[in-house]
């Protein structure tokens, strides 16, 4: 059974079935990210990281264009006392969807520029359709990537070809993405979010509260020094003996072998 749950903005939405939510942006023409769908992206996180139905996400932006940026014209209003009060908001909207503490997937169709991209790297995976188009195109307009994109993309690509994309601005298309780990899967245009689907469909019968834990393990220890990271991953690790899951899962080992484990998400 599926279900659809708005949020403050009509332009971006929340469909659920079979224990996947897809959020969606649905702003025509190029989905930019105004005020509005950020803060209704932040809204959107934080309802399906709360949805006990949700086992997974999926970020979509249809099948033209992922999101091609921020409200430009509404960004150029700004003066540097606005962008004072809202930058920090700005990051919190993005942050929300990265601490999902589920599965994410974005599906990337046409241009995932800007803040487009900045979304993008909030998944923890990334699916491109071959034809699609990405960068941080900010230094163009005479600013800098302010949702994430000096941070994540560094940490995900390394700062050498963060600081080509960021310095340049350049557009780059889905294989070389792919190529330096932008993007984890190129597929066929028009295929992306079919391939998503496919991809989350591994988590949704999988140990929730496990997931949760390597999840905040993972991302958690990106952020501090060897040391601490092995610390949070020792109280995660000890934290899901407390799970029915984990007693499932080693029940199953022992009596029939790996792989046969139903979970039941607790």
């Amino acid at each position: 059974m599926s279900r659809t749950v708005p949020t403050a903005s009509e332009f971006v939405r929340i469909e659920i079935e079979a224990s996947v939510a897809t959020i969606r942006i649905d702003r025509p023409k190029m989905n930019p990210l105004s005020i509005e769908v950020q803060d209704a992206l932040g809204e959107a996180a934080r309802l399906v990281s709360a949805d006990d139905e949700v086992a997974a996400v999926v970020l979509y932006g249809g099948e033209k264009v992922f999101a091609a940026g921020a409200d430009i014209k509404e960004m150029q209003r700004m003066s540097y006392t606005d962008m004072v009060q809202r930058a920090a908001d700005i990051q919190e909207c993005f942050s929300a969807v990265a601490r999902i503490p589920k599965p994410v997937v974005a599906a990337i169709e046409g241009y995932a520029l800007g803040a487009g991209n900045e979304l993008a790297l909030c998944a923890d995976f990334r699916v491109a359709a071959e034809d699609a188009k990405l960068g941080q195109p900010e230094i163009l307009l005479g600013v800098i990537p302010g949702a994430g994109g000096t941070q994540r993309l560094a940490r995900l690509v390394g700062p050498s070809r963060a600081k080509d994309l960021v310095f340049t601005g350049r557009q780059i298309d889905a294989a070389e993405a792919r190529e330096m780990g932008m993007v984890d899967e190129v597929v066929p245009s028009g295929q992306a979010y079919a391939r998503a689907l496919e991809m989350v469909q591994r988590y949704v019968h999988g140990p929730a509260f496990a997931l949760r834990a390597a999840k905040e393990a993972i991302d958690r220890g990106l952020d501090n020094d060897l040391e601490t990271g092995l610390a949070i991953e020792a109280m995660q690790f000890a934290g899901v003996f407390a799970t029915k899951d984990r007693e499932i899962g080693m029940t199953s080992f022992v009596k029939e072998g790996p792989g046969k484990a139903s979970f039941e998400g607790r």
